[in-house]
């Protein structure tokens, strides 16, 4: 069965679009370019691929917590730790790797947030790429990505949808309306809230929740950034001449962390 082309949005392309409130210095739209129109060229796909120490600390933290809880007894004695530590071959990571996850599992072990709740889902991190979830609007369709953590039942049987951080990064509520939305298509009639936890400062935020008319304005929000990008898009493919202006360049600071500095023309 040959699969339908659709428009798609994520979370991630909405960053890439427009940054969080507070965050507009940092945020280069080229970035974009790189990543989702030219993401196969020779020298940008190897820039991808290479992990930052962030990414690499965010996903063996949160493989550590689904390998706590495939064994209980995991969570119980030191010995569980060092269990976690060996599937995830911490020993062979970088120091400020190893040590930082290492902390994760101590912290996670001393308060087990997810320990005696009704886990619905708890994903590993690297499943690869979630199944697209349809929506519609009028004849329009597009395709919502959403890469989930972890969902648990509430007591009063609401979806509490928690999404795992680590770092220093400040929580962004539109990854939580993004979820919710999500949420709303795989489980219509349940209720549902969106958390964040941080794995490293072992801080919560508090439950963030939305109306129906909120979720229906993100929708339509969501089919303009699709719709756009897959513009931008086609506009590159005819004539990639045009790169800088599709993608406009907004060099500063940012750029000394960018992944893209050494083929950006504009890297300060």
């Amino acid at each position: 069965m040959q699969t339908v082309w659709r428009p798609f949005f994520s979370y991630n392309l909405w960053t890439l679009f427009e940054p969080a409130v507070g965050q507009e210095q940092w945020h280069c739209p080229m970035k974009r370019g790189f990543l989702k129109a030219r993401a196969k060229e020779p020298e940008i796909a190897p820039l991808i691929q290479q992990e930052t120490i962030y990414q690499e600390v965010g996903l063996l933290a949160q493989q550590g917590i689904y390998e706590l809880h495939q064994d209980l007894e995991r969570l119980k004695n030191a010995n569980g730790i060092y269990q976690v530590s060996e599937i995830l071959g911490l020993a062979s990571r970088q120091p400020e790797v190893h040590d930082r996850v290492t902390q994760v599992l101590i912290n996670y072990q001393a308060n087990p947030i997810l320990l005696g709740k009704t886990i619905l889902k708890l994903s590993r991190g690297d499943e690869g790429f979630p199944e697209p979830i349809l929506v519609r609007s009028g004849d329009r369709a597009c395709n919502l990505f959403a890469a989930i953590d972890c969902i648990f039942v509430e007591p009063d049987d609401t979806l509490h949808i928690l999404d795992f951080k680590t770092g220093k990064s400040e929580f962004d509520r539109r990854q939580a309306y993004v979820y919710l939305l999500a949420a709303q298509h795989l489980y219509p009639n349940r209720a549902a809230v969106a958390s964040f936890y941080n794995l490293e400062s072992q801080i919560w935020s508090s439950r963030i929740t939305a109306t129906a008319v909120q979720l229906q304005a993100l929708e339509i929000e969501l089919f303009q950034v699709a719709q756009q990008h897959q513009t931008d898009l086609q506009r590159y493919k005819r004539k990639t001449a045009e790169f800088e202006e599709i993608f406009p360049p907004h060099p500063g600071y940012q750029c000394q962390s960018c992944q893209f500095q050494s083929v950006c023309h504009f890297a300060i």
